[in-house]
């Protein structure tokens, strides 16, 4: 209470000090800047507790919020940001024209509009001097009315053009280049190279299963050195024999050591194995067409195996395998 007495009494001394001015002050230019003097260190300091209690909500506030964080990058000069060259290129280019010319026009628009709000109300700011107090206030507040909705209407033109203006700039920000069309699309569909990396993990994965199922399999059909195809039935599931494995070349040697070394019986049969190869995928039945052949090939490998067990004759070798023309596949 007493702090605000205290402003109020020196508000009070200013204004009586300075609406009350001896005729000698009044004559004396030096005397008047002495009073100007006085009168700012007594505002300066009648504002002084309130300016201190900015400082202290200031500063107190944000610590008081997030702790106290003192950032020495922050105070360290940049001087990338002192490069004239820099400010030069923004003041200079084509956007900074294109602002400065729309400020121009908006600046000269607001001229036009209040010149000629000026020079339509000046007989009327002439004739509120020479009338009675009551009827120059009305006077006044209707000139200063239809002034300022003048003056409005000079600001909606303005903001008529500026806001489509404005409008189809953002909108071309937000359009991307070719360059950026292209980079998303690689983004969303993934870049070439690392979808030719995760097919090339595919398939060395897909490799590593398939060798680990050739211990499995019945026997390895063979081109003998191109092809190599390696199939399993089950009888306990019925259905037909499931193709394992398969390969070309080297893949196909590789399918060979393994049924070697797991002793998986190895039979040639060119044609047999490159029908397979063609018309079969890897853990998927074979055609019916191929039914009547390869049931020849497990039958032949069954009396093998009995043969070798001690068990039976050896039987005669394979002759030619019926395949259908339509699973034919020339070597």
């Amino acid at each position: 209470m007493y702090k605000r007495q205290g402003l109020a009494l020196d508000l009070l001394e200013i204004m009586r000090l300075n609406f009350s001015l001896p005729r000698e002050v009044l004559l004396s230019p030096g005397a008047m800047g002495l009073y100007l003097l006085h009168s700012g260190k007594i505002a300066i300091l009648a504002v002084q507790p309130v300016l201190l209690t900015l400082l202290l909500a200031a500063v107190i506030g944000p610590i008081s919020l997030g702790g106290w964080l003192f950032a020495g990058k922050s105070l360290a000069p940049k001087f990338s940001r002192m490069n004239p060259a820099n400010g030069l290129k923004r003041m200079f280019s084509p956007t900074a024209l294109i602002e400065l010319l729309k400020a121009l026009a908006k600046f000269a628009l607001v001229l036009f509009v209040a010149l000629s709000v000026l020079s339509a109300d000046i007989d009327d700011l002439l004739r509120i001097a020479h009338e009675p107090l009551e009827k120059a206030i009305i006077h006044s507040i209707q000139v200063v009315g239809w002034s300022t909705l003048w003056m409005a209407c000079g600001l909606i033109l303005i903001a008529a053009v500026d806001v489509p203006v404005q409008l189809y700039q953002a909108h071309k920000k937000l359009l991307m280049t070719k360059q950026e069309v292209r980079d998303e699309h690689k983004d969303q569909e993934g870049r070439p190279e690392v979808k030719q990396r995760i097919r090339q993990l595919q398939r060395e994965m897909s490799q590593r299963r398939m060798m680990a199922a050739i211990p499995e399999a019945d026997v390895v059909i063979t081109n003998p050195t191109h092809y190599a195809v390696a199939l399993k039935y089950d009888a306990e599931k019925g259905g037909a024999p499931v193709l394992l494995a398969k390969g070309s070349d080297f893949l196909a040697l590789q399918i060979r050591e393994i049924a070697v070394a797991h002793e998986v019986m190895l039979l040639e049969s060119p044609a047999l194995a490159r029908s397979i190869f063609y018309s079969t995928e890897l853990e998927e039945e074979i055609p019916a067409g191929l039914y009547l052949a390869v049931a020849q090939v497990l039958a032949y490998v069954y009396q093998i195996r009995q043969h070798r067990a001690g068990k039976g004759k050896r039987p005669d070798p394979l002759k030619d395998l019926p395949i259908p023309p339509d699973l034919q596949r020339d070597s």
